[in-house]
């Protein structure tokens, strides 16, 4: 996994993350479901990742 895309990875979770919390806090529904997506694009574009590294070795 190239060191970009991992943490391109890991700032798309954390991100998804504080702004599915923070949206649970105020009781914005959109905003935790866009967390929710967020964090679930983090999560694909690791494992796109991980599949990439599999394949190479």
């Amino acid at each position: 996994m190239s060191a970009g895309e991992k943490a391109k990875a890991k700032a798309e979770q954390v991100k998804g993350k504080v702004k599915e919390e923070a949206g649970r806090a105020v009781g914005n529904e959109s905003a935790t479901a866009e967390g929710q997506a967020e964090q679930s694009k983090g999560d694909l574009r690791g494992a796109k990742e991980k599949a990439k590294d599999a394949f190479k070795h």
